[in-house]
Formats: structure tokens, C-alpha cells, sequence
């Protein structure tokens, strides 16, 4: 009975840090890419994995299909993927 009440209060102190460390990081990290250019976005996320086609490769509507197919893949929010997707548009 001892063990189960150790192991109950460690997970619940666990799962309390875990909170409040993921809460740290995601307020760090949304406020280190909302000043952010969809150049340094795609600079940062897209160069490091893979090369990258010219803007002029694809029309605007292949890119918003690629843009959709990589923020799933690359775990971009909404904001990130629009930011590079606007700049990759731009020079296309």
C-alpha cells in the first residue's frame, strides 16, 4: 500500500513539472518566431531537413498544397507555415 501511494504522489509531481515545463518552452518559443521573417522561418526550418526548389518551381497553388503537407510534417503552427509559405510566394 506504501508503494502505490509513493508511486501516485510522484506521478502527480512529475506530471505537475512536466506542465509547467512545457508551458516555459511554448511561451519561449512563440515569442522567438512571432519576430521572426518567413525567410529566417524558412531558413531555419526547411533548409536544415531537406533542399528546397526554387519559388518559381511550383504556382501559388502547389505551394499552399506543400505548405499544408509540411506544416503536418515539419510541425509548424498556422502562423510559421503561413509566414514562409507568404515569402515563398513572394518570390515566385
Amino acid at each position: 500500500m506504501k508503494t502505490y501511494k509513493t508511486f501516485g504522489i510522484a506521478t502527480v509531481v512529475i506530471g505537475i513539472l512536466t506542465v509547467f515545463m512545457l508551458e516555459s518552452c511554448s511561451t519561449e518559443q512563440v515569442t522567438a518566431y512571432k519576430n521572426k521573417s518567413g525567410a529566417q522561418l524558412w531558413g531555419e526550418n526547411c533548409i536544415r531537413c531537406h533542399n528546397t526548389p526554387s519559388p518559381a518551381a511550383y504556382n501559388d497553388t502547389d505551394w499552399s498544397t506543400i505548405g499544408l503537407h509540411m506544416r503536418v510534417r515539419a510541425n509548424l503552427s498556422k502562423e510559421q507555415s503561413e509566414k514562409i509559405f507568404d515569402f515563398i510566394k513572394s518570390a515566385n
